[in-house]
């Protein structure tokens, strides 16, 4: 059943009394709906239709925004969630509380918990024969004056420069295996550490061969880096790829970032590949370890081929496989509030489909307006055989012409993509923490844990708080809790639940459950404070920031 308690009021955390939503009980005329895991029927809701109605009559046609053309998206449509129209549960053979267990933990491929050791290993191994072929091609007694020191100390910081550009460009590669090993946020954590000792080593290679050859020449600085660069083969591309690294460090700082709108972030930052085409030439034209055939050559040709390779594998082949197989389409857009949608997808063998609840697709609507941006977008509801669904919060121009997509709009799709999975889990129970839009992931992921999971859901206010209903029947079927957290940020009940005695108070068990958290930075931020206060262990502790 659901416990929740009103919070929004300053009520000891001990007392267990009504929440915001009325009590489920066995007279309701609804039942929890199948899970999506639950397949033992190619069809998960028999004799039902899964998707809600949509609107009698043709729709109006997109004109232009704020002009009297442009329609209200939920003009002859009443808002209708997937709960209003999900199937009812019946007890006999095929149903009854078999159909509310958790899946077994046969049927989920666990990740490999040893890739990331095999990563670190391989990682470290390869960055040191890339220091040891600096050494052996640097003859005993050739360092003796400054400029020869400068000179090889640049010759070094630009091996580790290369190498470190490799391991950017592989980390964004979307491969499978390696978001399996390592997951998708600790990816994006270790893109932008790189990025900075790339950006050092980058500029210490240039300073350092510059200062060198100047030296040794016996040239005025700004002479000797000309006649550098128009003398040697190739040092105008390198001249270009540096100036690419350096605009996009600028763009990553954070302040820059959060004022940029996704679209122009992505395409900018794809000129990282510009840079991996540009310091090939030069390193392969000018660099003391690869202009003679030997071990090096062959090293270094090894892996720009390996890393070439998985960025085709990852961001081109797989996706074209992918939607060739399972053509999606949108089948419905359901309004879920003020500022929310979802949108249902149809498509073939989504039976097959290799994705997990709490796992997110790239998504590109192909439709006017849309089908030159992707969007990352995580699936509300656990997958089926029938449908998919993802629930968008319109906060820009892109999401909010979402509202207005036709049913049959195909979509190009490029994932599951994430580790923000059930599979993660290390312990017998979860909590999950979850923040405005946050609930999608979250909701979907009710699904998959095992029973007697704890739901903390805030919200500013009780409009805002989305699945309900659905929240309720999960509720109730997984013998779960669902706690409502209701005001602002400065109230003292929800101020007071997000203190270590708050929440120990809440859930005494913390430490020996799997923490999930989605939701803005600020949550994020003071939940992983809170947790760190209890000391719960970081392996137990799964985050699916906002953030790109």
């Amino acid at each position: 059943m659901t416990r929740r308690r009103n919070v929004d009021t300053a009520e000891p955390l001990t007392e267990w009394v009504t929440g915001l939503m009325p009590r489920v009980s066995d007279d309701d005329l609804f039942d929890p709906p199948p899970r999506a895991w639950d397949r033992r029927d190619p069809d998960p809701y028999p004799g039902y239709e899964p998707y809600p109605t949509r609107s009698v009559g043709p729709r109006p046609r997109r004109g232009r925004r704020g002009g009297a053309e442009w329609p209200d998206p939920v003009r002859d449509r009443e808002p209708r969630s997937y709960a209003e129209t999900a199937p009812a549960w019946r007890p006999g053979p095929t149903g009854g509380p078999e159909a509310a267990r958790h899946r077994e933990t046969a049927e989920v491929e666990p990740y490999d918990r040893g890739g990331r050791l095999f990563f670190h290993i391989v990682f470290w191994a390869a960055l040191a024969t890339t220091v040891e072929l600096w050494w052996l091609n640097t003859p005993k007694g050739s360092i003796t004056t400054t400029a020869d020191i400068l000179i090889a100390a640049g010759r070094l910081t630009g091996l580790v420069g290369g190498y470190l550009l490799l391991a950017q460009v592989l980390l964004m590669s979307r491969v499978r295996w390696l978001e399996r090993w390592i997951g998708a946020h600790s990816l994006l954590i270790w893109h932008r550490e790189l990025g900075a000792f790339l950006l050092l080593a980058i500029l210490a290679h240039a300073a350092l061969i510059a200062v060198g050859y100047a030296e040794l020449t016996n040239a005025p600085l700004v002479d000797g880096t000309w006649t550098l660069v128009r003398t040697y083969e190739d040092m105008l591309s390198a001249v270009g790829a540096t100036a690419i690294l350096v605009g996009i460090a600028l763009l990553a700082i954070r302040g820059i970032r959060r004022r940029m709108n996704y679209e122009l972030w992505y395409y900018l930052h794809l000129s990282t590949y510009l840079v991996l085409l540009f310091s090939y030439g030069h390193q392969f034209a000018t660099g003391q370890e690869f202009v003679r055939p030997g071990f090096g050559r062959y090293f270094w040709a090894g892996l720009y081929v390996f890393v070439i390779w998985s960025v085709l594998w990852g961001r081109i082949i797989t996706p074209l496989r992918f939607n060739l197989r399972h053509r999606l389409r949108v089948e419905d857009v359901v309004p879920e509030g003020a500022d929310m949608v979802s949108i249902y997808i149809s498509g073939e063998r989504l039976d097959e489909l290799d994705a997990r609840a709490g796992q997110y697709f790239r998504w590109r609507f192909l439709t006017r307006g849309c089908w030159w941006q992707a969007h990352p977008f995580s699936l509300s509801a656990a997958p089926n055989s029938q449908w998919l669904r993802l629930t968008i919060k319109i906060v820009g121009d892109h999401t909010e012409s979402l509202q207005y997509l036709e049913p049959g709009t195909r979509i190009f799709a490029e994932g599951p993509s994430g580790v923000f999975t059930a599979d993660r889990a290390i312990r017998p129970r979860a909590l999950l923490i979850a923040g405005g839009s946050g609930i999608a992931p979250i909701r979907a992921l009710l699904e998959d844990l095992p029973e007697h999971t704890v739901v903390i859901y805030r919200s500013r206010t009780e409009e805002e708080l989305l699945f309900r209903d659905e929240l309720d029947w999960l509720a109730r079927a997984r013998e779960a809790q669902v706690w409502y957290v209701i005001g602002s940020r400065d109230d003292p009940a929800p101020r007071h639940l997000f203190t270590a005695k708050g929440m120990r108070e809440l859930v005494p068990d913390i430490r020996r459950r799997d923490i999930y958290l989605c939701g803005p930075p600020g949550l994020v931020e003071v939940s992983l404070r809170t947790l760190r206060k209890l000391r719960v262990p970081r392996r137990q502790i799964h985050l699916d920031p906002f953030e790109f």
